[in-house]
């Protein structure tokens, strides 16, 4: 597996294994023990970078990223998220006071059955709880062997500045894709000028970029599909199925699939971009790995950026939204 490096020398591999959808999100969800299974034949294949959250679940996808990657703990690097108040076991808003941070780390390393956690991300930023003194907070977790590295997620520009003067970020976790594209107007120069490396989740647009869903398809009760206007009108598939057929047409071209094409793409973006697809299936796992050996063109990188796509549909609710850091 070839490896990238994000921020602060932490080497990863080039395409990491989102964990979130084996307990969360995207019911029905699969039986723990073959998801332990898939987590070790992930390593097997080379994966190094395995993400999770305390609020999955919540609390149970740390419980299983800990228990799949035990045995194999010094060949893995383990990111986990903190940052919403869980006390009542469900989120009921964002939380980072220096306490709660503290205590929830104590929790997420029992959890993960290890003595450090490598990455530590807030989850979302919390307006309440400045973000110098989260930053101070998570320096002193990281000079007590704690935590290895500092990570922020979906946070903005001004907020990413404040942290780093204080820690140093070695990772921005936020969607990117071939439909959302926002970072590129100023997260993504920022993260190069500052020297801190970009983590998108949902590469493949929740799986929309892969070609498989369209505007019959459905999804269980409980998927959290079902809540972005994306998904939940169907109009919106269907204007946004026009970038996914150009997808399909440059996959058929290569030989590779349109996931594929979708991370090779994320992967030209730079060096310092590591995606995290997330699966349930060892053939998805397999197929996403694939991705490093694509190299698209330059006509195949030109042809994306004429086509100049604007993704119908907002990407979270109204709730959800305001969660995000601007």
């Amino acid at each position: 597996m070839k490896k990238r490096t994000l921020g602060q020398g932490l080497e990863v591999s080039a395409i990491g294994l989102g964990c979130m959808g084996m307990s969360s999100s995207f019911p029905p969800f699969p039986d723990r023990a073959d998801m332990v299974v898939l987590i070790r034949q992930a390593v097997d294949a080379g994966v190094t970078f395995f993400d999770t959250a305390q609020v999955y679940g919540p609390f149970t996808n740390e419980d299983l990223v800990g228990e799949a990657l035990e045995p194999v703990r010094d060949q893995v690097v383990i990111a986990t998220k903190f940052g919403f108040e869980l006390s009542t076991g469900q989120p009921t808003g964002v939380d980072s006071r220096p306490a709660t941070i503290r205590s929830s780390v104590d929790d997420s390393l029992r959890r993960l059955r290890t003595d450090t956690i490598d990455l530590l991300y807030q989850h979302r930023v919390d307006p309440n709880v400045p973000m110098e003194d989260v930053a101070g907070t998570v320096g002193e977790l990281i000079a007590a062997g704690k935590v290895r590295h500092f990570g922020l997620s979906e946070a903005g520009a001004a907020n990413i500045r404040r942290a780093h003067a204080v820690t140093p970020v070695t990772a921005l976790q936020s969607e990117y894709s071939l439909w959302w594209r926002e970072p590129e107007h100023t997260i993504l120069p920022l993260l190069r000028e500052l020297g801190i490396g970009l983590v998108p989740f949902s590469p493949l647009g929740k799986g929309f970029l892969t070609g498989t869903i369209d505007e019959d398809t459905t999804f269980g009760e409980g998927d959290f599909r079902n809540t972005v206007p994306r998904f939940a009108d169907v109009e919106a598939r269907r204007a946004n199925q026009t970038f996914v057929d150009l997808i399909a047409r440059i996959a058929q071209r290569r030989g590779v699939t349109s996931a594929q094409v979708a991370l090779a793409w994320l992967l030209a973006q730079g060096r310092q971009i590591v995606p995290i697809p997330g699966t349930t299936k060892l053939s998805r796992v397999t197929e996403n790995l694939g991705a490093r050996k694509v190299v698209l063109t330059p006509a195949d990188l030109a042809l994306i950026d004429k086509a100049d796509f604007q993704a119908e549909g907002a990407r979270y609710s109204e709730a959800n939204e305001r969660l995000i850091d601007r």
